[in-house]
Formats: structure tokens, C-alpha cells, sequence
């Protein structure tokens, strides 16, 4: 056997090799745009769903306002004392930053969840899951917390955390907590 014909021996079937990686390289580039394509339509429902959900929240916190601002004005009320919620799933401690049952602890579900058990004039909320009246498939639950952590000297009830929490399609949640204040 001649030289050229031991390495020609040797070159044969590199090109095979050639083609096998760049069909590997290409089927791996389209598996890729696939899985792209294919969460991208998620990740927007999900945006238009928390988009929905914060919507909701935000007419929540309109609607509160509306209420809040016609009883300062109107002198039916002059702070917030009474208008707090303190207790969750009959416990106290909502409001207590210590407590297990604290709001910043809780989801948004356990807290709509409890309004909904648990709206009575010890325990109020402004809104209980309401429906907004452009899309009933979002619904709005507000109600008032004490800033202040229970038994401090200076008790203050004229500001609070006004807690406005959305649900959307598929139970999306957004919270808004707002401190409102009341102008003397």
C-alpha cells in the first residue's frame, strides 16, 4: 500500500463526523427555541395575571379611599381606633410583629381567607373579597392595621397601614400596604 492511499484510509469517514456534529450543534440550537418560545407565552399570561391581581388591589385601595376620606370629612370619625384588625384565624396578634400570626408572616390566601371567616366588628375589614365591577374575575379585600406594635406607651390611631390585597384569574395575589395618616 502506497502512502497516499494508508492516509486517504485514515481521512475517510471525517466527513461524516464533520456533519454529525453540525446536525447535534443544530438540533440543540432548535430545542433551545423551542423552550424559549415555548415559556415566553407563560411568563406573559403570568405578567397579565399579576398585572390583573395589582389592578385589583389598587381599586381596593380607591375604593377605601373614597370610604376613609367621606368619614374624616363628614366628622363620622375622627381616627382609626376600632376600625383595626387585630386577630387571625380567632387569635390575637395581627398586628403584633412578634407574634406567629403577624401580616407580614401571612400570604395573601391565609389573610383574604380570614377576612372572608372572620369580618365582624371586632375583627373588621372595609372590603371582603368585592368584585370590581369591570371584571368579576378580580376581586379586592382591604382592611386597617395598627403601626404601632400593641402595648407601646405612645399609642397613635391617627395613621395605620392600609393593607389592599388583589386576586386575579387562578388566584393571583398582589398586596399593597400603605401607611395613610389623618392631617390634624
Amino acid at each position: 500500500m502506497t502512502r497516499q492511499a494508508v492516509r486517504h484510509s485514515r481521512e475517510r469517514g471525517s466527513g461524516l463526523i464533520v456533519i454529525i456534529m453540525i446536525v447535534a450543534f443544530m438540533l440543540a440550537v432548535g430545542m433551545l427555541l423551542l423552550t424559549v418560545t415555548g415559556t415566553s407565552p407563560k411568563a406573559s399570561d403570568n405578567m397579565r395575571l399579576q398585572g390583573m391581581a395589582f389592578d385589583a388591589a389598587e381599586a381596593g385601595f380607591n375604593a377605601a379611599w373614597v370610604i376613609l376620606n367621606d368619614n374624616f370629612l363628614n366628622k363620622v370619625t375622627s381616627s382609626f381606633n376600632g376600625q383595626y384588625r387585630t386577630n387571625f384565624g380567632g387569635a390575637p396578634g395581627l398586628d403584633d410583629p412578634a407574634s406567629p400570626s403577624y401580616f407580614r408572616g401571612l400570604t395573601d390566601e391565609q389573610l383574604v381567607a380570614d377576612v372572608a371567616t372572620d369580618n365582624t366588628v371586632a375583627n373588621p375589614a372595609l372590603f371582603s373579597s368585592e368584585p370590581l365591577a369591570t371584571d368579576a374575575r378580580c376581586q379586592f379585600t382591604v382592611f386597617l392595621v395598627n403601626d404601632e406594635a400593641p402595648g407601646t406607651i405612645t399609642a397613635d390611631d391617627r395613621d395605620c397601614i392600609l393593607i389592599c390585597i388583589g386576586r386575579g384569574p387562578r388566584n393571583t395575589y398582589k398586596r399593597l400596604e400603605i401607611v395613610i395618616e389623618v392631617g390634624s
